[in-house]
């Protein structure tokens, strides 16, 4: 697939799936901005990928900020003067009994996770809807839209929140020619897959533990100009997990 002309803005690109995503639209021709809370590491990511000969830039982004999302996507526009494909990756986990949880983190992560994919969304849709072939947006959801462990309750409702988001904006905005999907990630070890135990992969009918490059293959299908006819779903990156009955002895 190729991404040439293509800009592409990636939200919490500093590391791990982000930066992933990041750089594989970079090897995919597209130029990439790249947005993060964390300005040194996310400036190292753009560099890196200008390194490689990619094109990128860097913007420091607080998603939890309207303004900082405006500047995110104005700072776009003025360098590229296009927006093609948004990638809301920024999120935040909180993992605390219900008991305890402030009001304050609930908000931090509803409004890190669930409203920055709407906002962000619709400041980036104010242009790709003037391009002429519309554009494509795609909302990192969860598993955990769909099954829980513990003490998840602020991260399990964000990430619902948005696979719901997703297909109300594919509604929305389709007459505009912006198609908008989801996906849900399962174990997507972002560290050293070498120090994970063999039971780990196991547990999985793919027969291992996910990567970040399993998801950046993902967007860039979503996001193909191609696929016009793929737009309101959810696809589910979990190696099998959440189709797996689990029995206990």
């Amino acid at each position: 697939m190729s991404f040439t002309d293509q800009v592409v803005v990636v939200t919490g690109a500093a590391q791990g799936i982000g930066r992933s995503v990041a750089e594989a639209y970079a090897v995919a021709g597209a130029k990439v901005v790249l947005a993060d809370f964390q300005e040194a590491e996310g400036a190292a990511a753009a560099a890196s990928i200008r390194n490689e000969g990619g094109e990128a830039i860097f913007v420091q982004c607080d998603v939890r900020k309207e303004k900082d999302i405006a500047n995110l996507i104005q700072t776009t526009m003025e360098e590229y003067k296009q927006i093609n494909i948004l990638v809301n990756n920024a999120g935040v986990a909180r993992w605390k009994s219900p008991y305890e949880l402030t009001l304050e983190e609930w908000d931090d992560v509803l409004n890190t996770n669930v409203r920055s994919c709407f906002l962000a969304s619709r400041e980036a849709a104010k242009h790709m809807k003037q391009n002429e072939h519309g554009g494509s947006i795609i909302n990192m959801a969860s598993t955990r839209a769909f099954m829980s462990e513990p003490e998840t309750e602020a991260y399990a409702a964000s990430k619902g929140a948005i696979v719901a988001l997703t297909h109300a904006m594919a509604v929305s905005l389709g007459k505009d020619g912006i198609r908008v999907n989801c996906i849900s990630p399962g174990w997507i070890e972002t560290g050293s897959v070498d120090e994970l135990k063999p039971e780990d992969h196991e547990q999985h009918p793919a027969g291992r533990v996910g990567v970040p490059s399993d998801i950046s293959r993902a967007c860039l299908y979503l996001s193909d100009p191609g696929n016009t006819f793929v737009t309101g779903t959810n696809l589910m990156i979990d190696g099998g997990m959440t189709r797996k009955m689990i029995y206990e002895d």
